[in-house]
C-alpha cells in the first residue's frame, strides 16, 4: 500500500514539475505562441483587472489589432484576455528594511476600479542580499476561440519600469508583440531604457 501511495506521489510531481517550468519569459523578454495566426475576425479585449494604466494598453491593443485588419469591441467574435499587472517589490522611500506592500497601487488613476484592497503584506529577505529585481510591468493577451473555447495566441512580455514610466514601457511592449505577431518567437521586449 505504501509502494503504490509512493508511486501515485511521484507520479503527481512528475506531471506538475513542468506546468511550474513554465513561467514565462524572463523580464526585459517578450514570448509569443501562434497556435493559429490572429483570425480577420471580431476581437473582444476583455481585462483581467480594471485599471486606468490596464484600460489605456487596452485602448492600445485595440489600435493595434484595427491596424491589422480586425474589427475590435467590447463583444461578440474571438476574445482576447489582457491581463496587465505592475509590481514593486523594492523597499519603499528609500530604505534598506523589509517592504510593505501598500493597499493602494501606484498606477491606479481616476475612475478606476482595482480587485478590492487586501491588507498589507510585509515582504523581507531572510538573508541580509539587496534584491535583484525592481518595479516590474507585464502584460498577458491570450486569445480564445469563443464557439470551441481554444487557445489560439498567447504573447507575454515584460519590462523593469518605474511606475511614472508605465504606460510608455506598455505601449513598447505592445508594438513590439504587434510588430509580428503571427509568428512563435522569444525576444526583446522593447522596454525603454
Amino acid at each position: 500500500m505504501r509502494i503504490v501511495a509512493s508511486l501515485l506521489a511521484l507520479a503527481a510531481v512528475a506531471a506538475v514539475a513542468p506546468a511550474l517550468a513554465q513561467q514565462g519569459p524572463k523580464v526585459g523578454e517578450l514570448e509569443i505562441k501562434a497556435y493559429q495566426p490572429i483570425p480577420k475576425t471580431k476581437v473582444a479585449v476583455q481585462l483581467t483587472s480594471d485599471t486606468h494604466l490596464s484600460r489605456e494598453l487596452r485602448r492600445e491593443v485595440m489600435i493595434r489589432l484595427a491596424r491589422r485588419g480586425n474589427e475590435v469591441g467590447f463583444s461578440g467574435g474571438n476574445v482576447m484576455r489582457m491581463d496587465v499587472t505592475y509590481f514593486d517589490l523594492g523597499p519603499q522611500m528609500g530604505g534598506s528594511g523589509p517592504t510593505m506592500i501598500p493597499r493602494g497601487p501606484q498606477y491606479d488613476g481616476p475612475g478606476a476600479n482595482p480587485r478590492p484592497d487586501l491588507p498589507g503584506i510585509r515582504l523581507e529577505r531572510r538573508d541580509s542580499l539587496a534584491p535583484a529585481t525592481g518595479p516590474t510591468l507585464r502584460i498577458t493577451l491570450t486569445l480564445y476561440a469563443v464557439d470551441t473555447g481554444k487557445v489560439l495566441w498567447v504573447a507575454t512580455a515584460s519590462c523593469y519600469t518605474q511606475a511614472n514610466l508605465a504606460m510608455q514601457a506598455g505601449v513598447a511592449m505592445l508594438d513590439n508583440i504587434f510588430g509580428n505577431a503571427d509568428k512563435n518567437r522569444v525576444g526583446d521586449a522593447g522596454c525603454p531604457l
